[in-house]
């Protein structure tokens, strides 16, 4: 499982067809992250076990710049329940957003920083494949972003 730094952090509540309470630590989160299409931001993926079911949160953040922080930046988000075929997504740049309380270079020669923040959605996450939703009112992250992942 890649890492997220030892201050690696997922807390969520999910409403709708998947209802569950999230509270990962760097110990059972799994953080990647890579970089848009023609380096507009970047993408970060958090995954993790919910009730026997491997959950991957994927982060779209078209507006970030490397080491910045930002209030109210345009985030896509889906949710995906690994080997299920089930995918949520929003439907548009609208709905949800991130604070990024902070980006902040780890020293060990590379470009990979430790980032925190908090997403907001005011619309649910649409099921791409079927008729269901669920709704991510608040998410709370904290992991790496490799700013020279591709």
């Amino acid at each position: 499982m890649p890492s997220c730094g030892s201050n690696g952090r997922l807390a969520t509540q999910l409403y709708g067809s998947i209802a569950r309470q999230i509270s990962w630590s760097s110990g059972e989160l799994g953080c990647e992250s890579m970089l848009r299409p023609e380096g507009k931001g970047i993408r970060l993926r958090f995954t993790g076990v919910a009730a026997d079911s491997r959950l991957a949160f994927i982060l779209a953040l078209p507006e970030l710049q490397r080491g910045s922080t930002v209030v109210e930046s345009p985030t896509v988000v889906t949710l995906t329940v690994e080997g299920s075929g089930r995918f949520f997504s929003t439907p548009t740049l609208e709905t949800c957003w991130s604070d990024i309380a902070a980006q902040d270079l780890i020293d060990d020669g590379s470009d990979r920083y430790n980032i925190s923040g908090t997403l907001y959605c005011v619309a649910p996450l649409g099921e791409i494949n079927g008729d269901a939703a669920i709704s991510i009112p608040e998410l709370e992250f904290s992991g790496i972003i490799d700013w020279s992942a591709k």
